[in-house]
């Protein structure tokens, strides 16, 4: 089972969708949020969730105050799962779905973000994922933080030019990698 850990949806169940997606856990979550509420300040953040599946990360960060998410998920059904959990958790209002693949939304992409969380199927390679954090990095703001969610087992990121790696923290098989704008 997945649930929002805290905020104004706190405690609610998340749907997960049917396959290709694997959820990050509540203690992951918890930690993750746990520091980002200190060093970024999700109050009234604008959120970019890419790999979204099924919305948890997006979604935490909108229980918390996130005044804006916009979760990009290229499955149609996990996009459509994404939907129905925000509007069961009462957040659609701040939350905006995307059904495209996260290169193409970044090629387009025109909003700023305070805050964007990367957390791609394990079989995307490092190139992909370079490239990938190379768009993403132009649209955080001055500042933004960008986070990193891999296996363990996966190589660290190649950090873009502008942005500094800050830390690194694991849990169980779960890596994660912080840099800022």
């Amino acid at each position: 089972m997945t649930r929002i850990v805290a905020g104004q949806a706190g405690g609610r169940t998340l749907a997960v969708p049917p396959r290709g997606t694997r959820p990050t856990s509540e203690r992951v979550r918890e930690a993750l949020f746990s520091r980002l509420e200190h060093v970024v300040g999700l109050d009234g953040a604008r959120v970019l969730d890419l790999y979204a599946g099924s919305g948890a990360l997006g979604l935490e960060a909108a229980s918390r105050g996130a005044q804006l998410v916009v979760l990009v998920e290229h499955d149609r059904a996990a996009a459509q799962v994404c939907r129905a959990n925000a509007a069961s958790t009462g957040l659609a209002q701040r939350v905006r779905v995307v059904a495209d693949r996260v290169e193409r939304f970044l090629d387009g992409g025109t909003d700023r973000f305070d805050l964007v969380l990367v957390d791609p199927p394990y079989a995307v390679d490092g190139d992909a994922l370079d490239a990938v954090l190379t768009r993403a990095a132009d649209l955080l703001e001055e500042d933004g933080w960008l986070v990193v969610e891999r296996s363990t087992r996966s190589p660290g990121p190649s950090w873009p030019a502008g942005l500094t790696a800050e830390s690194d923290r694991r849990y169980g098989e779960t890596h994660l990698w912080f840099a800022r704008r």
